[in-house]
């Protein structure tokens, strides 16, 4: 009877990718996206909350987010959280709409976001060979109890490290789509 699940291993690897996923969509690219504002935190009634627990947030166009405040009086919250983001975006505010234009990324800033996904991306590659080895060690320990052969240990490794060829492979894709996105102009 083995111990050992290889779907466990994949699982503990996608996350891994989901988290680089949600990191990319914080990146600003040019373009109006709602996720640029998902990792905003606003100070309201007392406590720290998401962006879209206070507010709806919609890109109605594709240099332009808007931010439909639910409560009048969290306004001003929203605008200092969204400009002291380090987004780099100037919110203007026309009632409880606060409007925020996107402005054209200059090629040193394009290239600063580059560096910030790159380290998103070489975050998500640690992750993935840390699953790895903690699989490669799980296997070294059941071989060792007895409870698996050597011949399984060496197939079970095997497709620990075709998973992982597979999901760093997928995280380098992630990465040459987003820098793609992040360089148009």
């Amino acid at each position: 009877m083995v111990e050992f699940q290889i779907a466990d291993v994949n699982r503990r690897m996608d996350g891994a990718l989901e988290a680089l996923r949600r990191e990319f969509t914080g990146l600003r690219t040019g373009r109006a996206s709602t996720h640029l504002l998902d990792t905003i935190v606003v100070k309201a009634y007392g406590s720290d909350m998401p962006l879209i627990q206070v507010a709806t947030v919609s890109a109605p166009e594709p240099r332009l987010i808007t931010v439909q405040v639910w409560d009048r009086s969290l306004v001003g919250a929203v605008e200092k959280s969204i400009r002291d983001s380090g987004l780099g975006l100037n919110p203007n505010s026309d009632g409880q709409l606060v409007r925020l234009p996107i402005p054209e990324l200059s090629q040193e800033r394009r290239a600063e976001i580059s560096k910030i996904a790159h380290k998103f991306t070489e975050q998500a590659r640690i992750a993935v060979r840390n699953v790895r080895r903690d699989g490669m060690e799980h296997l070294k320990r059941l071989e060792k109890d007895g409870k698996m052969s050597e011949d399984e240990h060496r197939q079970k490794s095997d497709e620990v490290q075709k998973l992982t060829d597979l999901h760093i492979k997928k995280v380098d894709d992630l990465l040459a789509q987003k820098e793609k996105e992040i360089m148009q102009v």
